[in-house]
Order: C-alpha cells, then sequence, then structure tokens
C-alpha cells in the first residue's frame, strides 16, 4: 500500500496536533509547521481537508489555530486517511470483466473485497489516542535524569 505525501503529512500533523492541544489549546498551522518541518502552505491544504472531513475545528484569528472536533480515542487512522486520500478506499477497478466475467467477480470476492474490507478494519482500529500513547512513550524514551 502506497500512502501519498498528502496521508503521511497528514497522519503526523495530527498526531503532533493532538500533543500540543491536550488541554483544548488552539494550535496555529505554523507551530506545527515548526515542529514538522512540513511546509505551511502545504499543512494548510491538509487541514483545509481534515476540517471538511469534521476531524478538525478552526478559530481564525490572531489567537486562532485548530484543535480536535472530537476526543482521540474516537479518530481512527482510516478516518483521517479518508478525509486525505479520497481514491484510497475506492473499489479496485475491474480488468476481465468483459471477456472472462467469472473470473472478475472470483478476484472481487476472494482478493479485492477481502483486501479492501481487511485494511479498513486494521486502519480503523488504530485509535489517534493510541498513536499519541506511542508518541509520548517514544519521546520520553531516553530522557531520564540520574541524581548522585
Amino acid at each position: 500500500m502506497r500512502i501519498s505525501a498528502k496521508g503521511r503529512y497528514g497522519l503526523a500533523a495530527m498526531v503532533e496536533l493532538t500533543w500540543l492541544s491536550a488541554n483544548g489549546k488552539l494550535i496555529p498551522v505554523a507551530t506545527l509547521s515548526d515542529h514538522l518541518g512540513i511546509s505551511k502552505i502545504y499543512l494548510e491544504q491538509i487541514f483545509s481537508l481534515l476540517k471538511r472531513g469534521k476531524l478538525v475545528t478552526s478559530v481564525k484569528g490572531a489567537q486562532g489555530g485548530y484543535r480536535l472536533a472530537r476526543d482521540a480515542s474516537e479518530i481512527s487512522v482510516y478516518d483521517i486517511l479518508s478525509a486525505l486520500e479520497q481514491t484510497l478506499f475506492e473499489p479496485t477497478e475491474s480488468s476481465v470483466e468483459e471477456k472472462a466475467p467469472t473470473i472478475e467477480s472470483i478476484l472481487n470476492e476472494n482478493v479485492y473485497d477481502v483486501l479492501d474490507q481487511g485494511v479498513k478494519d486494521t486502519l480503523s482500529k488504530i485509535k489517534l489516542s493510541h498513536l499519541l500513547d506511542e508518541y509520548v512513550s517514544q519521546k520520553n524514551k531516553g530522557n531520564y535524569m540520574f541524581y548522585i
């Protein structure tokens, strides 16, 4: 499976947004851009799609920014990628339906549909809250203070 830059950056931005806005604070795109090293303009395009997908809310103005539209435990990787990659979860196009409809039907039922459902089920189980927990865990590794 090949996830586009938009999908990868969107996932990273959502994890960082979740981390920074833990107390409901609004996070400007410029802050996320600085933290992640992603173009501010590109992140604005990504957040426009995330907002359209009802995953984030925004407030305009000097004190504005983005925050999650609902709890991180209610947002899955599938939700995020669906908002960003409209074609990623479209049904597989038929390939031999005209000349070999039986083969096409067998492939759809036993390969394509099974694969599509498996990917959807797997990505739906991975919640943003889990990614945040992993992020915090990795971030805290090696940050021990030793005192004598």
